[in-house]
């Protein structure tokens, strides 16, 4: 019988730790891995970083707004959405303009609220344009962010898909905010699945506990 109570025990606190954890997840804390390099310089493909759900309050499905709001994103916070072309799944990017901003790009350049705006984070691949021709993406007339959305855009300019082709991230698609890099492995090295002796040298522990900004 004694043993039966301990094996109870066990379960219990097992059952209680997983809810607990459960409970932090959907409502406080959340850890996204970086598939893609459109937000390089600030974060690498294979950087594991953990998301604050709690700040921005939670949307309520089938309700307008937010409950439990304590912030609103301000412009340069990095946010994780859920992607306004594909419901399944999460982007990252950087809030460049909120509601009430008006926003437009000059080649290359984000004039926000008539002046140029100071970016120390951003990166360009090909900051001279070829032969004079100026892309699509690098201009764009003047927009004013309509209220409860947000103008985003990855800090590598060249190569990230956001607001200058779909539009406005909606308030209630946002997610949180991203917080701290807690884990960052280098995938560029290829291993093979029988070099287990080499992971250790791919993790960029340079990285780790890096707080986003």
């Amino acid at each position: 019988m004694r043993e039966k109570g301990k094996l109870r025990e066990y379960v219990e606190a097992f059952a209680i730790a997983l809810l607990i954890a459960l409970l932090v997840r959907t409502i406080v804390i959340q850890a996204f891995k970086i598939p893609s390099g459109s937000m390089e310089n600030t974060l690498l493909v294979g950087d594991h970083i953990f998301v604050n759900k709690f700040l921005y309050g939670y949307h309520v499905p089938y309700m307008k707004g937010r409950v439990l709001q304590f912030s609103t994103p301000k412009r340069e916070d990095i946010i994780v959405f859920v992607f306004p072309e594909d419901p399944s799944k999460d982007f990252i990017k950087r809030v460049i303009a909120v509601p009430g901003d008006t926003l437009e790009i000059r080649e290359k350049v984000v004039i926000l609220n008539g002046e140029p705006l100071k970016e120390k984070f951003t990166r360009f691949s090909d900051r001279n344009t070829m032969n004079g021709i100026v892309r699509g993406k690098d201009n764009m007339p003047p927009v004013t962010v309509p209220k409860g959305k947000y103008f985003v855009m990855g800090d590598n300019r060249d190569r990230s898909y956001d607001s200058r082709f779909w539009g406005f991230v909606d308030e209630e698609a946002i997610v949180g905010k991203a917080l701290f890099i807690y884990f960052s492995l280098d995938w560029s090295a290829d291993p093979r699945w029988y070099e287990v002796w080499r992971y250790p040298e791919l993790v960029r522990w340079g990285r780790i506990g890096d707080v986003l900004k």
